[in-house]
């Protein structure tokens, strides 16, 4: 764990579409909810908001206070403006010290360019930027820092198998619901987090795959307007779509 993150949020009594003036003010609404927690519509500063967000992520334990009443959340959601990219709402999901939660972490490659493979002129990919662990609260880590020096050739891997994990950490495996199934199910350790790979070979490939690519892709249009479908979407509750993230969870809620 890094420094404790803080957040000070003051309650908030503007819901709906008065809440537009809240963000013409540089304020953002947002609602504090969990097991044992009675959904708490609060408020704060833009500014303050988007660096509690850059800091924390969706993996890291925000120590929230409101008036006199404290809690430990997880940022579950955060809503921004299709079009200019501006945080429109966030909610926190109250989570406790002693109950472990699900959370996904990043994975950082450490030692890039000193690696026996890149000095040779190889290539090294990273293939997995990311994986969903559980721990306690406070003992989720930052992310996971995988070495990459002893890479020496093509064809040298790196799988999730190979990382050390902090002690109190684990891996979460998701069930595919095909177990019954002939093929042989990958199990979650042998997913591969880096490989390296011949310039020519992985030249070839994405050749190869450039050629299959369409040009067609879909375009949504969004004209960025506030209407009133926007003002219904804006107080977020447990249970609604926004709030079915399985990337975060507190393990006994919802149950």
């Amino acid at each position: 764990m890094g420094d404790k993150i803080n957040l000070s949020l003051d309650s908030r009594t503007l819901q709906g579409k008065k809440v537009r003036q809240l963000r013409k003010d540089g304020i953002i609404p947002a609602v504090v909810y969990g097991a044992g927690v009675e959904p708490i519509n609060v408020q704060a500063p833009l500014n303050v908001i988007n660096k509690v967000i850059r800091d924390a992520g969706k993996h890291t334990p925000v120590h929230l206070t409101i008036g006199s009443k404290k809690e430990i959340a997880m940022i579950k959601d955060v809503e921004t403006d299709a079009v200019r990219g501006l945080t429109r709402h966030v909610s926190f999901h109250a989570v406790k010290q002693n109950e472990p939660v699900n959370a996904e972490v990043p994975i950082h490659l450490v030692g890039q360019g000193e690696s026996q493979a890149e000095k040779a002129g190889l290539i090294v990919l990273q293939a997995l930027d990311h994986i969903e662990v559980r721990a306690l609260p406070l003992s989720l880590p930052e992310a996971l820092e995988v070495t990459i020096a002893n890479l020496k050739e093509a064809g040298d891997q790196i799988t999730l198998g190979d990382i050390t994990l902090p002690e109190g950490v684990v891996l979460v495996e998701h069930t595919t619901g095909r177990e019954e199934d002939d093929e042989e199910t990958p199990q979650l350790t042998d997913l591969v987090v880096a490989s390296v790979y011949e310039p020519a070979a992985l030249e070839a490939a994405n050749d190869a795959a450039a050629g299959e690519a369409t040009i067609d892709d879909p375009v949504e249009s969004d004209n960025g307007s506030d209407s009133d479908q926007d003002s219904q979407a804006e107080e977020k509750r447990p249970g609604g779509k926004a709030q079915d993230d399985p990337k975060q969870s507190n393990v006994d809620a919802n149950k």
